[in-house]
């Protein structure tokens, strides 16, 4: 009686696993700005899409303030974006570029249009946000609670050193830089969800276009500036 083996070209499923999740890291902004690389607006512009993903990220947001400001009614404020987003599909869709994002922009905005025209309340076109901001702040600090900083995990991803825990410097500044995101989402649903409560929605809409894109630009900025600062003291 024998024993088979696995052959040696079978993949171990925690390998495919970690490329799949690599896959992921890499299509995120997190890709354009790898340790090792050198800080430079052109990077830092891209891992914000551009000005197609600039476009993309604040038109939407700063057309439902215009027109709520003006109006003051539900539908036209959420509806005008929710067409908008539908033209940003149909250009990627024409020019052949990735659909995906705008496709995904497309769901967030008809969803959070949906709730506001069900509801008749313009605040809870941003109730889907403060949920994704609340995803994440709980999977940044689950992760820090369990030694495992999220921003560790995805510069492994990134650069392939799965080892980074084992090296004290590192460890240190992927965990400080970690808290930057947790801070982060904290300070977005700090100032945002007592707007929501108070139902001051032109207010909630210019603080989640200075808190959303700029934010995230700036955060992601000092990241990279720290983790390629450990990896580059390290490689020298």
């Amino acid at each position: 009686m024998t024993t088979e083996t696995p052959s040696s070209n079978e993949e171990d499923p925690r390998a495919e696993l970690r490329e799949a999740f690599a896959a992921a890291a890499r299509r995120s902004g997190f890709a354009r700005v790898e340790p090792g690389e050198r800080p430079t607006a052109h990077a830092l512009w891209a891992a914000v899409g551009g000005v197609r993903g600039l476009v993309e990220s604040l038109l939407p947001g700063f057309l439902f303030l215009v027109v709520f400001t003006i109006t003051g009614d539900v539908a036209p404020s959420v509806l005008i974006p929710v067409g908008i987003a539908v033209l940003f599909v149909l250009v990627r869709a024409v020019t052949r570029s990735p659909i995906v994002p705008a496709v995904v922009g497309l769901v967030g905005i008809a969803l959070s249009a949906g709730l506001a025209l069900w509801t008749g309340r313009a605040e809870e076109n941003f109730l889907l946000g403060f949920v994704i901001n609340g995803v994440w702040l709980v999977a940044l600090l689950v992760s820090l609670a369990v030694r495992r900083p999220l921003i560790g995990v995805i510069t492994a991803l990134l650069t392939g050193d799965h080892e980074w825990r084992a090296d004290a410097a590192k460890r240190t500044v992927l965990t400080v830089t970690t808290w930057l995101w947790v801070a982060l989402f904290t300070l977005r649903l700090g100032v945002q969800v007592p707007l929501y409560l108070a139902e001051q929605a032109a207010a909630l809409a210019a603080t989640k276009l200075l808190m959303g894109l700029p934010l995230y630009a700036a955060v992601l900025w000092v990241t990279w500036l720290m983790v390629r600062a450990i990896y580059t003291r390290r490689a020298a």
